[in-house]
């Protein structure tokens, strides 16, 4: 089927009060200084059904009106990068809102506002990696949502990561071609339902004792497609690598003490498995065992590590490692309440994350229902076409 996509209108949206003079400029944190450079999109669709009381035009009024009172907030997203000196300049110099479809510019934060012939509508939203992660881009939307469907108190972002992980001199660290590749990437969705994810729990109970807490979804999801990769890569090259599975993870609810949830930025560390002897690549109990793992060295002392010492457990991203882009990359916003967003047109009927250049990177995101798991997998052109037909991968997934 193809779509024609009319532009109706591009404007530039500033924040409708002006950002304090020393506000002005805003310290990027250390991790920031090393998230990768894209810009995450992801976009609510809503069912024209909710909200016959407002004309779409009218609707487009009030998201603008609410984004300006919400940018005074959110001030930094406005802003303009001074990459030399790892900060923003907070200027008020706006961002792109744009009805209907157009390429996005180099801003730090974009929103497309569509209209559909049924009258429904779809809102996008593109923000810079850079300023933030997807903890502050589902609070940022949540405050614009409330603001625009009139709640008088909309909770304020805590810009304080810079004071909790300081900016470095990153020197030798990954330069940004090493996180986008050059090969074409193609996206494809994989759906783990209730009841697939619900098999490979139980396929997953043999990794643990009776003491353990059971897999979470995110675990046997990850651990599934991982071991599928995997075995996608033994069969696509005769000298096949070490493939570690490296998964972000919040660092807000790890530290000690606990940071707020609406404390902005980029705030997350990585989780990264221990190299996979061959003969267990197919283990699948072994790999969820070797996710969790991983996933419980992430606590507060890595924190405090990643917060007073060297780089450390970072330096997988050092220039010497030439294999990060060949390594299996999980980021998982099932937690985030991304359900929730209501701009007056009640609940959306599908939240998605649309594809991002970074090479064998799966997004996750839970279905409306909250039991499963959609899965945004992004592999070069080559390797997608043979994983998207795995049948051990497809009896689980749709």
């Amino acid at each position: 089927m193809v779509m024609n996509v009319e532009i109706i209108s591009k404007e530039i949206i500033k924040p409708s009060s002006p950002t304090p003079h020393h506000l002005r400029k805003f310290k990027l944190s250390f991790i920031d200084q090393l998230a990768p450079p894209f810009h995450f999109p992801i976009i609510w669709f809503y069912d024209s059904k909710k909200f016959v009381d407002v004309e779409p035009f009218e609707r487009s009024r009030l998201l603008k009106e609410s984004l300006a009172e919400t940018l005074t907030h959110f001030f930094p997203l406005a802003g303009t990068p001074i990459n030399e000196e790892f900060s923003i300049n907070c200027n008020d110099k706006g961002v792109d809102y744009i009805s209907s479809s157009s390429p996005m510019q180099e801003v730090l934060l974009a929103v497309q506002y569509n209209i559909f012939e049924c009258g429904g509508v779809a809102i996008a939203v593109c923000i810079s990696h850079k300023l933030a992660d997807g903890t502050s881009v589902v609070n940022f939307v949540n405050a614009w949502a409330g603001t625009c469907r009139g709640e008088s108190e909309v909770i304020s972002p805590i810009f304080d990561a810079h004071i909790h992980f300081p900016p470095r001199d990153i020197t030798g660290f990954m330069p940004n071609e090493a996180y986008i590749s050059k090969e074409k990437i193609v996206t494809r969705r994989f759906v783990f339902n209730k009841s697939s994810i619900a098999a490979l729990k139980r396929e997953a109970s043999a990794a643990f004792g009776p003491e353990d807490r059971v897999a979470s979804r995110v675990e046997v999801v990850s651990a599934f497609i991982w071991m599928r990769f995997m075995v996608m890569a033994r069969i696509r090259t005769t000298k096949p690598k070490q493939v570690p599975a490296v998964h972000a993870v919040n660092l807000r609810e790890r530290m000690v003490p606990q940071l707020p949830v609406h404390s902005f930025g980029n705030l997350w560390g990585v989780a990264i498995t221990a190299e996979t002897p061959v003969e267990m690549e197919k283990d699948y109990h072994f790999l969820v065992r070797q996710l969790r793992n991983a996933f419980l060295e992430i606590n507060a002392e890595y924190s405090k590590k990643l917060q007073d010492g060297p780089v450390g457990d970072l330096d997988f991203l050092g220039k010497e490692d030439k294999q990060f882009q060949n390594f299996c990359k999980f980021s998982s916003w099932c937690r985030f309440p991304v359900y929730e967003v209501d701009f007056g047109m009640g609940k959306p009927t599908w939240v998605c994350c649309s594809g991002i250049p970074i090479k064998n990177t799966a997004v996750m995101i839970s279905t409306k229902d909250g039991d499963g798991i959609e899965t945004w997998v992004n592999m070069n052109e080559e390797d997608m076409a043979m994983f998207e037909n795995d049948q051990e991968l497809l009896s689980y997934a749709s």
